[in-house]
């Protein structure tokens, strides 16, 4: 069941909900159940994570810092990005790049090296739709690699990108069939649902609910949660009164600019129909004058290239 009012459970856009989700030694499964229905359709199945430092200081002074929402390796040694995006910038996918070279450059050890690298992940999870229309309206999961432009192949494919666009996701819980569908309706509906759904049995999500219901919290928990759902509204509302103020500059202008045009084409029209006006009126003082020098009407007709017909309706 959804709801719009008070919250049971918490927000996974939140920084403090998608952590305490995702981010924590404690809810490490869920973390590693929501990958592993990310990568359904790979050979890779995680069986364990290790959480690594959130923040890449660079190699020097001066570095640009990245930090990110969960930066974990796998027993492999694939190392995961996982961000929980909220709105969308400018230069998305030059950040989307920037992070995944954090994770490359670690591997690099001192001294000798073959360059060997292991698979690096970065999971975005998007508030937002690409601009554009960039993909298809039913078109919500996007798997990148670097590929060959002419026969399509996988040139390299131990960099991936997977972006999920979640305003796209309209399921519903009869719906659900995958895992994968069952993660993208927690994460798309958690902060709204009264109660635990049924086709949201499994055991992962019994803990999932568990861990996000808010009464389970402790004061200071909850004080956390509240700040930086504050925060959230906050940017939320920043970004909508932006887009607003855009819309409204771009229909004033819109507007400034159609009676620009329209007075313009209001001037042409008038000159031109001035210009008829003129016209006309020098025929019939022509004609007039050619008839009082006693000229019949058809070489008056001729002389004006008019009919005789025509001619006759001026003159009356």
């Amino acid at each position: 069941m959804l709801q719009d009012t008070k919250e049971r459970y918490i927000n996974p856009y939140t920084d403090f909900g998608f952590k305490k989700l995702f981010g924590t030694e404690m809810n490490k499964d869920l973390l590693i159940s929501f990958l592993n229905a990310l990568l359904v359709n790979s050979e890779k199945e995680i069986e364990d994570v290790q959480y690594l430092n959130g923040e890449d200081l660079g190699d020097g002074y001066g570095d640009r810092r990245s930090i990110f929402d969960v930066y974990c390796m796998a027993k492999d040694g694939s190392r995961f990005i996982v961000e929980m995006q909220k709105a969308e910038q400018a230069y998305f996918k030059d950040r989307s790049v920037y992070y995944a070279t954090a994770p490359i450059r670690q591997q690099a050890p001192k001294g000798e090296w073959d360059y060997r690298l292991d698979y690096v992940y970065t999971v975005g999870i998007l508030n937002f739709e690409f601009p554009n229309g960039e993909y298809p309206a039913d078109s919500y999961r996007h798997e990148i690699k670097l590929i060959d432009v002419d026969d399509k192949h996988v040139f390299y494919d131990k960099l991936t990108f997977i972006y999920l666009e979640m305003p796209k996701f309209t399921k519903s819980e009869d719906e659900l069939e995958t895992m994968f569908d069952k993660w993208m309706f927690v994460l798309h509906n958690l902060s709204r649902l009264l109660e635990r759904p049924a086709a949201l049995q499994d055991r992962v999500f019994r803990k999932l609910f568990e861990q996000a219901e808010i009464a389970r919290y402790s004061e200071s928990e909850r004080r956390q949660y509240e700040e930086s759902k504050k925060i959230f509204w906050d940017n939320y509302s920043t970004l909508k009164t932006a887009e607003e103020k855009g819309v409204q500059k771009g229909l004033q202008e819109g507007l400034q600019q159609g009676l620009q045009q329209g007075l313009q084409q209001g001037l042409q029209q008038g000159r031109l129909e001035g210009m008829q006006e003129g016209v006309e009126k020098e025929k019939i003082e022509t004609i007039r004058r050619l008839q009082a020098m006693g000229l019949p009407l058809e070489q008056i007709a001729q002389g004006v290239g008019m009919t005789d017909e025509d001619v006759r309706k001026l003159l009356n």
